[in-house]
């Protein structure tokens, strides 16, 4: 097998701007720039699905990066009992048949048996 020509090597560049400010500044005039698109009516308002694959994709990485909140039982329930509210409020709660309230506590259930 033929040796293959070596590799160059290149310094990574410095960060400059926007890139070499520390976190909290970044996301203080990242705010500032949010609330003024806002004031002129040109802030990106987000579809429902769109929102939903924001949140999906946030949470992968931060469990990825193990920086995801874990939920207590009673924070996981708070949660849904909070987001079904809303849901009936607003008239796009899920009605469950009573096959499929049957199915999804047989499945509750279940897991609980599995977690003890």
């Amino acid at each position: 097998m033929a040796d293959s020509p070596p590799m160059k090597e290149y310094a990574m560049p410095e960060k400059r701007g926007f890139a070499s400010m520390d976190q909290q500044k970044q996301r203080e005039i990242a705010s500032k720039g949010g609330k003024a698109a806002h004031q002129k009516g040109t802030a990106h308002e987000f579809t429902p699905e769109e929102a939903r694959e924001a949140g999906r994709k946030g949470g992968e990485a931060a469990h990825q990066k193990g920086t995801a909140h874990e939920f207590t039982t009673e924070e996981a329930r708070e949660a849904g009992r909070k987001g079904g509210e809303a849901a009936h409020q607003r008239g796009t709660a899920h009605e469950f048949t009573t096959e499929e309230a049957r199915e999804a506590g047989r499945k509750g259930g279940e897991a609980r048996r599995k977690a003890a």
